[in-house]
């Protein structure tokens, strides 16, 4: 890390304000879950669109049963039966009722509904044994959603309620922001692909899946381009092809300064303006970022858990705004810690672990081992725990802020 490395808030935010949304697209409802939707949009019709009954069992007058009691009960005749998906044909007069179905429109002259279990029938009379008052058991029209109301701003991720909703106002192709493509190169020519045969001296390609992953799991698409063996210009022509084919790109490997670190070489001749080289975090502080016609350019660390560390920490607020998110930074916590962590941190530093809500208070559980180059004690982690700069060994029950992943 160079002394003049930016600390990993400044370097998130930065990047975060050069980011701009990629284009929209309609989209069938039926492929919409998970997509970030692109227009505001306002309800046009009540929901429910009629007042219906919210149960099995009676549409009546309040003001007929107003006295009924066990000991006075309340006769009324049936005058009809509504199934869900009918409309009535009888208006309610004084001492009458009507048999009516959970969802069923209710009849004119209704104001109630009095549950089956609540009352004694035949097939054309229904005995009440209480009393109720106006609305009991109706839902209203409009009760759900009122026409005119904002149903959800453009930004909004497209979940369960949020589709139900859009199905609801007959919205049969909202309009999203396209998925973002994000380009995943690896260099090194150590590397082995999965299903290669083991050579000496060679080390499985695993960052190639953990970026891709975290990648798809902030709403793009991972896009291989392949292994840059030790050559600026072979890194170089691999991030063109990334540039013109995808939104962004992602490299692992090389960001040091040793002899065979070549990424930030290869992203000046790939035509990259270089935003920063090297960040005050860790893990993940050997890093270079840089974009190039409005593309962003994400050289990461080799080293598995730093890449990926680095990669939550810092871009993934630029990708989620990329695919038009409105809330595209990371969700902040405060955390208690389970356990103790005896080294010091001179810069800052983030610990992965476990969220566990404990007699109400958010806990990290560590897992066993926190190290650049230990990728599997990141498996199950969903929250970072930061521990500021300048820090000691910290204590179990110390209080952090942390993010979720």
């Amino acid at each position: 890390m160079k002394k003049s490395a930016i600390s990993y808030t400044d370097a998130r935010d930065r990047l975060l304000s050069l980011a701009v949304p990629v284009t929209t697209e309609a989209v069938p409802l039926a492929e919409c879950y998970g997509r970030i939707l692109a227009q505001d949009l306002t309800a046009e019709e009540n929901v429910p669109a009629f007042d219906r009954s919210a149960y099995d069992g009676y549409a009546i007058r309040s003001s007929d049963v107003s006295g009924a009691s066990p000991e006075a009960p309340v006769i009324l005749r049936i005058l009809e039966e509504i199934p869900a998906g009918s409309v009535s044909h009888f208006p309610l007069t004084e001492g009458s009722a009507v048999k009516i179905l959970t969802g069923a429109p209710v009849p004119e002259g209704c104001d109630a509904v009095i549950p089956y279990e609540s009352t004694r029938f035949t097939d054309t009379e229904v005995t009440v044994f209480g009393s109720c008052g106006p609305d009991a058991n109706i839902v209203r029209a409009g009760e759900d959603v009122r026409a005119g109301a904002l149903l959800a701003p453009s930004g909004t991720p497209i979940d369960a309620g949020l589709l139900a909703s859009l199905a609801g106002q007959n919205v049969e192709t909202p309009v999203c922001y396209r998925v973002p493509r994000i380009g995943v190169i690896s260099t090194g020519s150590e590397l082995l692909e999965v299903g290669d045969s083991p050579e000496p001296g060679k080390i499985r390609n695993t960052n190639r899946y953990s970026i891709s992953g975290a990648i798809r799991h902030l709403g793009a698409e991972p896009v291989y381009l392949g292994i840059g063996r030790d050559s600026a210009d072979q890194i170089a022509g691999l991030i063109r092809r990334g540039l013109e084919s995808c939104d962004g790109v992602v490299l692992t490997g090389g960001v040091s300064a040793g002899d065979y670190d070549l990424t930030p070489d290869a992203m000046t001749l790939a035509g990259a303006e270089v935003l920063f080289h090297g960040v005050a975090l860790k893990p993940g502080m050997a890093c270079c970022y840089g974009m190039a016609g409005g593309r962003l350019i994400a050289g990461l660390s080799g080293n598995p858990a730093s890449s990926l560390i680095n990669l939550y920490a810092i871009a993934a607020p630029f990708i989620r705004k990329l695919g038009g998110r409105r809330d595209p930074g990371n969700r902040e916590i405060s955390v208690t810690l389970a356990d103790g962590f005896e080294k010091s941190s001179p810069v800052t530093r983030l610990l992965w672990g476990t969220l566990d809500i404990a007699d109400g208070t958010a806990v990290i559980r560590f897992p066993p081992g926190q190290g650049n180059v230990i990728i599997s004690s990141v498996a199950g982690t969903d929250v970072l725990a930061e521990i500021p700069a300048g820090s000691g060994p910290v204590k179990k029950g110390t209080v952090c802020k942390g993010f979720l992943i």
